[in-house]
């Protein structure tokens, strides 16, 4: 993994300067790429007419294939595609900050792709890309996954600035990795679009997006898939909103629909002006 942090700016005057309503999309995506696209499209609709001027989509939102292989064939090259039109269009069709949850792109090998979160504002300009560092692994009983047998690991950390606080960027497998967020330096909002499954969604998921939240004294936004798919496969849900002192600001536990918060960054403000964690920390990379 690169030390170095990709980060994208933006003019002090752009900045947001009260709380903001966030959204979170939950799915149970299927194999039709243009139906998933339809229905995160009707999800987004409800998170910005609730007010949402920020909102993700959770991993995998636009394939959940029969086969893994079947997001290699629907890869498309960085900017193209109906995938990142489709992003980009409803981004600015709401005049919302929308975070892609992850779109199969190109890579470096014809049999792999990159598995990417792709940051639109809301004018639907594309401002940030992340390609997923850490890949999925799992064999347990009859379960097995293996990400890298599609998938080529991203290399960069990537944080940005937003009207809405400093961002970072990660996705699912990443969330058991404490020091992808140390990394990114001090940043206001998490994002964690995740596919988890039903086995280790259950036993870690709620655990895990908490624990980043309190270290980091973030707010995380981890929208998810959550329920039962075409392909046979079964994923955990509880999207959830997570305030920096830890607290589930909403959830849902199963099936499609959206999870709203309020961030407030004058309270965020007044938790690390009172528990000035990130400022006594001693062991750094060496």
């Amino acid at each position: 993994m690169q030390d170095s942090v990709t980060c994208n700016s933006l003019p002090p005057e752009t900045a947001h300067r009260g709380p903001v309503r966030v959204a979170a999309i939950q799915m149970a995506a299927g194999p039709n790429i243009y139906a998933n696209l339809e229905e995160a499209g009707r999800l987004l609709d409800i998170a910005a007419s609730r007010g949402a001027k920020l909102a993700a989509l959770p991993e995998y939102f636009c394939l959940m294939g029969m086969e893994d292989a079947d997001r290699v064939a629907a890869r498309e090259q960085d900017n193209q595609g109906p995938i990142q039109e489709f992003l980009g269009n409803t981004a600015k069709r709401l005049g919302l900050w929308l975070v892609g949850g992850s779109v199969p792109l190109v890579s470096s090998r014809p049999d792999k792709v990159r598995n990417s979160c792709l940051v639109y504002n809301d004018n639907g300009e594309q401002v940030a890309r992340y390609d997923k560092i850490h890949l999925f692994g799992l064999e347990l009983g009859t379960e097995r996954y293996a990400e890298e047998e599609t998938i080529e690991a991203g290399q960069g950390v990537v944080a940005l600035e937003s009207p809405f606080g400093r961002i970072g960027l990660s996705i699912c497998y990443d969330i058991r990795f404490p020091e992808l967020y140390r990394s990114m330096g001090q940043v206001d909002i998490i994002f964690a679009p995740a596919a988890f499954t039903a086995t280790t969604g259950k036993a870690h998921w709620e655990t895990l997006i908490r624990a980043r939240a309190i270290e980091n004294l973030a707010y995380v936004v981890a929208p998810a898939q959550g329920g039962y798919h075409i392909n046979g496969r079964e994923t955990h849900g509880d999207s959830m909103i997570v305030d920096p002192w830890g607290v589930v600001l909403d959830r849902l536990p199963r099936g499609p629909g959206v999870v709203i918060a309020d961030i407030d960054p004058e309270y965020q403000a007044s938790l690390r002006s009172s528990l000035p964690a990130l400022n006594h920390r001693i062991l750094r990379h060496f």
